[in-house]
């Protein structure tokens, strides 16, 4: 009996690597939605940014996603500056924020509500196309 355990214990710590493996955490492609925006953010102190040049306010709520779909807290991004897609809530403050990968900036992507208006998007390739 007391070999039947050892052995299964063996099998089991030989077996953990592999286990472990099986839940690493693979990129996809991150879902946005295709009501939100591009444009360039500054993060300032929280809940101050600068969007596309203009002062703006991150909601009450908000969610900042990183490039692996985490969610990120504003004050760790004090400073920093880069391409986002966002969302806007009820009251003009934004609501979501994606920062985006290079494969993200590769696609194009409407900066204003007009170009939305105006442009189509293709389910198929998931890109949006300009007119």
């Amino acid at each position: 009996m007391p070999r039947c355990l050892v052995s299964a214990a063996l099998a089991l710590s030989l077996a953990w690597p592999v286990l472990a493996s099986a839940q690493a955490h693979r990129p996809i492609p991150i879902p946005i939605p295709l009501h939100s925006l591009r444009g360039e953010v500054v993060f300032g102190q929280p809940p101050d940014i600068t969007l596309n040049g203009q002062p703006a306010r991150l909601a009450p709520g908000s969610r900042i996603k990183s490039t692996q779909n985490l969610l990120v807290m504003a004050s760790a991004l004090v400073g920093q500056k880069g391409q986002v897609n966002y969302t806007f809530d009820l009251y003009g403050m934004l609501l979501d924020v994606w920062l985006l990968s290079e494969v993200d900036l590769a696609k194009p992507w409407p900066q204003t509500r007009e170009q939305a208006a105006t442009w189509s998007y293709d389910p198929v390739t998931q890109t949006w196309i300009k007119p």
